[in-house]
């Protein structure tokens, strides 16, 4: 409640109503660049509080898609070389590069459909853009790929050294297009899981199960041409098999070039997704300070 001065000289009180933006009005640019420091604040406490009190550190990064790498490598790439070919590419390389923007999706996922509980205090105390959280949450995921990717270029060159060649095309400065399509999917489904998550608690059991299963019905230790070519289609309603293919065409030639339809499909999946989740997260904001 405050008050200003009227033309006779008495003072009139009056209340602002700060209400939150309705429908697509919650991927209002002009809100979130006023916030701006607000937001790179955010998600420069989410990258601190991620590896807080951690023995190896940001070294985490690197270990677990190495680990992963291996594993996949053994069981995809030796125990079932036949099955799942790799094209002629060295299969540790055909993995990390399907496995780089799949880990960003998953991690990103799963840090902002924790976000908003996370962030209780503020959500109950102060009124800024909510959106921002789960959006910070999701950018808080570029250390963590900036490390793949130099892992990724250590071992291009390692193998070049080997003596075996990828032949990067002119493609690979599309890279940062599908990096850009990965952050869309990510921020798009954390929208929708982070808005249930402050009335329906289960999704904090939900994400990790998908994520889980995600990464094994994705072509991360397998290429995607290995579907049948009358499910391919249907097969792209997964939004991150056109990220992959994309990421592998970029990186390992031509010969990965992906099924095109099918990329299609993924990106007005992911742009569904982000429409229908601002505006189911938009909806709930107002209830979110009163049910967290």
């Amino acid at each position: 409640m405050k008050t200003e001065p009227t033309a006779n000289g008495t003072f009139a009180a009056y209340e602002r109503v700060i209400r939150p933006r309705q429908g697509l009005a919650a991927l209002n640019l002009g809100e979130l660049w006023r916030y701006r420091e607000l937001f790179l604040f955010l998600a420069w406490r989410d990258i601190l509080v991620r590896y807080k009190q951690t023995y190896i550190g940001v070294a985490w990064a690197a270990l677990q898609p190495l680990l992963t790498v291996a594993i996949f490598t053994l069981v995809f790439g030796v125990l079932g070389s036949r099955a799942f070919p790799s094209q002629g590419v060295p299969y540790p390389l055909l993995i990390f590069a399907g496995l780089l923007p799949w880990s960003f999706f998953a991690n990103a996922l799963s840090e902002s459909s924790q976000s908003l509980i996370a962030s209780e205090r503020m959500i109950t105390k102060v009124y800024f853009p909510r959106l921002i959280i789960p959006a910070s949450a999701v950018l808080s995921g570029l250390v963590d790929f900036a490390i793949g990717v130099l892992i990724l270029v250590a071992m291009l060159i390692g193998f070049r050294v080997t003596g075996v060649r990828i032949p990067l095309g002119p493609q690979v400065f599309l890279l940062p297009v599908f990096f850009g399509v990965a952050f869309l999917a990510a921020f798009a489904a954390g929208l929708w899981f982070s808005a249930l998550n402050v009335r329906y608690r289960d999704v904090k059991y939900v994400v990790p199960f998908l994520v889980r299963m995600g990464l094994y019905v994705s072509p991360v230790g397998f290429v995607s041409s290995l579907i049948p070519e009358r499910w391919r289609f249907l097969y792209n309603l997964n939004p991150m098999v056109g990220v992959i293919d994309g990421f592998r065409w970029c990186l390992l030639g031509p010969s990965f070039e992906p099924y095109w339809p099918g990329l299609v499909v993924s990106g007005v999946v992911i742009l569904a997704l982000l429409v229908s989740g601002a505006i189911y997260f938009r909806s709930m904001e107002k209830t979110f300070a009163d049910v967290i």
